[in-house]
């Protein structure tokens, strides 16, 4: 089951790749200064993945304006985000969940990815949004059962409006 609305947001620790090379990144201590949202991916370098990141990378100002900090996390691994980020023009922090815990934690893995396409890649998460507010409960949450959808970013930035 993926993690509720209401619920307290699974803590978690991912790498990302900073000006400095490989950092941590830790929700809980993220939390506090602004609302956060969680956009995960199934894959980078897809047409969908790229869509949604480089559109969020170019109208981002919606969301800071909105005191809120916005983080991708796919299950690829950090310089394969850092490569992907760099062609794309990305500029979204990407944090890298190699090994599935995260998306396992909130509910929203996949057991078989793509099986009409012989993919079984199980623990691609599935796209989704968490908006966490500044208390580290789950505020928004959103999980999509096919990767070709995006989030309702409307919805997204109505709740980020009802939390600033």
């Amino acid at each position: 089951m993926a993690a509720s609305v209401g619920s307290s947001a699974p803590d978690f620790t991912l790498t990302t790749l900073g000006a400095n090379g490989p950092e941590l990144f830790k929700l809980s201590e993220n939390i506090g200064s602004s609302n956060l949202l969680l956009l995960f991916v199934p894959m980078a370098f897809t047409g969908v993945c790229t869509t949604e990141f480089c559109e969020l990378s170019k109208g981002i100002n919606a969301y800071t304006d909105l005191n809120a900090k916005v983080v991708g996390i796919s299950g690829d691994n950090p310089f394969a985000q850092k490569a992907w980020a760099e062609k794309e023009g990305i500029t979204l922090q990407l944090l890298s969940d190699y090994d599935h815990k995260v998306a396992t934690a909130y509910g929203i893995a996949y057991e078989s990815f793509l099986p009409a396409k012989n993919l079984i890649m199980g623990g691609v998460p599935k796209r989704s949004a968490f908006i966490i507010d500044k208390a580290g409960v789950i505020q928004y949450a959103e999980v999509l059962e096919s990767p070709g959808d995006l989030p309702n970013f409307t919805a997204i930035q109505a709740k980020l409006k009802e939390l600033a």
